[in-house]
């Protein structure tokens, strides 16, 4: 993202628009339909106020800009922007909180628009516990810095003295953990200094979430978090939970205590705490915490200042709407009833125990009925094509701030409900096996009589303010005509005005990313680089050779058979013996009809080739920092070849399975006639067996970092205005 001028009512591309009258009416009648005149979040988003630095912008150790909320001043304006909703704008101007909070006194701080997530400070017998240490090492030392700064400005020099005795990972998405080294060391953790606490199954999560479809959901992200979009006010303003993601060093130190129990009670620094695991809900390994002397309870993710996604649309494994909400029900009756401050990763805290069952209740209703509602009209007869057109939430929960949907949306959560039930398919034969949209758009332009009287009729309906009819015609055209630049800046300006009239961020961007791609195409983009390396450390070998499986092509394994006996040895627990301990792992990797299948625990008795490796060299070919050929030509693998073999070599094995293996294009094209221009196709340098997705946050380094530079490559070399 970069910033641009937007004092004059202008727009960050050329072929912007500005919202027209019929975007304007919507947002009037949002703006006087709705209770703006309820200040409560905004005396509650202030509350426990005690600094903010006087920098708006963290930069990384080589000068790089990691995170800036300067770039979001235009929020100040104190105007009134027809191009984001009202409700939007209200809730961009809440996620401006920047600084240190007392959420507890003399025990809670949290530091807040550092990064998407909170950083929460709580004192224990003799020092600190850290809950949630944001995104990157930069933000969260940044906001450590910060916290112990003002610690000695308030005279509590003791207290800034402390160390950091705990961190507690709420759950395995990489804004809450991947910031850790900001405030511990990896030695801190080992030598048993620090407590690493988490949820059960986080690190398996934590890692094994966005490795499968990586490359995909990290293109995803471009719509869902408009990555290309300028911070403005006819691009990126918010993200719902916070302001943006931060882009620097993302990080992981494994846990080393993992709360296993539904509910466990644990004595962590000479604090009690209450953990209760709540596995499907926001994530796959996810829990709150309840600290009885303090009654304080610590929600998580799974309840912030707006109605999340039952399906994130950058692609995730729906979730289970019901179960959050019986979650939350459960965390009511056991902590909400003593509870005097609820604080969370995201967004700001609630006071008294009225207030915070208010909270709770309704967010509680709101995800039930999602569920009931939508499964209400399904046995109906309502199909997933109809369901976000149908579904209302009820009159009472639509007027509670904290239930409106600026994160996920009613009208994309509601499909998200169909699918986990009932699948994808309406049930209609017409549907089922449809043709691919290149196949049938030919047709349909055809009959209505070509390019000229759609565009025509497209105009007309835009004029009349139905951007969603339009669409239906002009994605068609862009599809049988990829070529015409015409119709493509006019789907862009139907786009454009219906991500105005959104709420959800989620909708918002993806609608202003799409029109962005067709108006400038997809830029160049870098290839990933060694971001979230931690992340590699802890994957599994059978998780990495199932990701080479994900990337094998058919057609170039057509005929390819073998079997290698894989065995990995590690030294376990490493450090803690004098006795040397060895972890062994033994598993099966077959390629047969051009698939390539792993299997742990079992080794084959006929296999063509035994390969003997030390885990921490399996580690450095997934990093790219070797290859496997170079490991046997160095003895550091021990390769044995079958004699019944068809293959003589071993590294001839390797070589056929490298031969099959693809490196993915993080810049392919989503929308018709978006495909970068040829002569600036983006290089995929990856070696065949690295692993070049460690995690879909950790992509946004590259994206964002690289993006200005890529794009005035790409301007030179196509004399094509693409913005960012």
């Amino acid at each position: 993202m970069k910033r641009t001028n937007h004092n004059n009512g202008d727009h960050f591309d050329p072929k912007g628009k500005q919202p027209t009258e019929h975007t304007i009416k919507k947002w009037q009648n949002a703006k006087h339909t709705m209770a703006f005149e309820d200040k409560q979040d905004f005396i509650e988003m202030k509350k426990g106020f005690i600094k903010a630095p006087d920098y708006r912008v963290i930069k990384d150790a080589n000068g790089k800009v990691v995170w800036d909320m300067e770039q979001y001043e235009f929020l100040f304006n104190i105007k009134e922007y027809k191009s984001i909703h009202p409700s939007l704008q209200r809730q961009a101007m809440l996620n401006m909180n920047y600084g240190l909070y007392e959420v507890a006194k003399d025990n809670i701080y949290q530091v807040r628009g550092f990064d998407l997530a909170n950083i929460t400070f709580i004192k224990g017998k003799t020092g600190w516990i850290v809950f949630d240490p944001l995104t990157c090492t930069e933000t969260a030392k940044a906001a450590y810095e910060l916290f112990k700064e003002a610690l000695i400005e308030m005279g509590k020099i003791d207290d800034a003295n402390r160390k950091v005795k705990a961190v507690i990972y709420s759950h395995s998405h990489a804004d809450h953990f991947g910031g850790v080294k900001g405030v511990i060391t990896p030695e801190d953790a080992k030598n048993g200094n620090v407590e690493v606490i988490a949820p059960k199954g986080f690190l398996e999560h934590a890692i094994s979430e966005n490795v499968h479809a990586g490359n995909a959901m990290s293109r995803r992200m471009f719509m869902q978090y408009g990555l290309m979009l300028d911070a403005h006010p006819c691009g990126h303003v918010d993200q719902a939970i916070g302001k943006n993601t931060a882009t620097g060093e993302l990080g992981l130190i494994e846990p080393n205590v993992e709360i296993v129990d539904d509910y466990e009670t644990r004595d962590v620094d000479g604090i009690e705490m209450i953990f209760q695991n709540t596995p499907g809900t926001e994530a796959p390994a996810e829990m709150n915490t309840y600290i009885p002397h303090l009654k304080a309870f610590w929600a998580a993710e799974n309840i912030v200042a707006t109605i999340h996604n039952i399906y994130t649309l950058r692609g995730a494994l729906v979730r289970d709407a019901l179960l959050w909400s019986k979650k939350i029900n459960e965390a009511l009756y056991e902590f909400g009833q003593k509870s005097n401050v609820m604080f969370t990763a995201h967004s700001w805290p609630r006071w008294t125990t009225r207030r915070i069952q208010e909270v709770m209740k309704d967010q509680r209703d709101m995800y039930a009925n999602l569920n009931n509602g939508v499964l209400h009209l399904a046995n109906k007869g309502v199909t997933i094509n109809e369901i976000h057109n149908e579904y209302k939430i009820p009159e009472t929960l639509e007027d509670k701030w904290h239930t409106r949907s600026y994160h996920g949306s009613v009208k994309h959560n509601s499909r998200a409900v169909i699918n986990r039930y009932l699948g994808y398919w309406d049930a209609n034969p017409a549907t089922l096996i449809p043709l691919s949209p290149y196949e049938t758009a030919p047709l349909y332009v055809d009959m209505m009589g070509g390019s000229t009287p759609i565009i025509y009729k497209a105009k007309e309906l835009y004029r009349d303010g139905q951007y969603l009819m339009a669409v239906e015609i002009l994605n068609k055209l862009a599809y049988a005509r990829p070529e015409n630049q015409e119709a493509k800046d006019l789907l862009a300006d139907c786009y454009e005005q219906i991500g105005y009239q959104q709420e959800s961020t989620s909708l918002r961007n993806s609608f202003l990313a799409g029109a962005n791609e067709l108006r400038n195409r997809v830029p160049k983009l870098a290839a990933l680089k060694k971001s979230g390396l931690d992340m590699v450390d802890s994957m599994t070998t059978e998780l990495w050779l199932e990701y080479i499986g994900i990337k094998v092509d058919n057609n170039k394994a057509k005929g390819l058979k073998f079997i290698i006996n894989l065995t990995t040895e590690e030294e376990y627990p490493p450090g803690l013996t004098d006795e040397l301990n060895i972890k062994v792992e033994s598993l099966v990797a077959e390629m047969s009809n051009s698939t390539f299948t792993v299997i742990n625990g079992y080794q084959h008795n006929e296999c063509d080739l035994k390969l003997v490796v030390k885990r921490k060299d399996i580690v450095e070919v997934m990093k790219g920092e070797t290859t496997m050929t170079e490991l046997i030509e160095d003895c550091k693998a021990e390769a044995t070849v079958n004699p019944e073999s068809e293959y003589d070599d071993p590294i001839d094995i390797i070589n056929d399975l490298e031969s099959t293996l693809v490196n993915f294009r993080l810049g392919f094209e989503i929308l018709p006639g978006t495909k970068a221009f040829p002569n600036i196709e983006e290089v995929n340098q990856t070696k065949p067996l690295q692993v070049d997705i460690p995690s879909v946050l950790g992509s946004l380094q590259v994206l964002r970092n690289d993006i200005s530079t890529n794009i005035k490559e790409s301007e030179t070399a196509v004399n094509h205005n693409i913005l960012n």
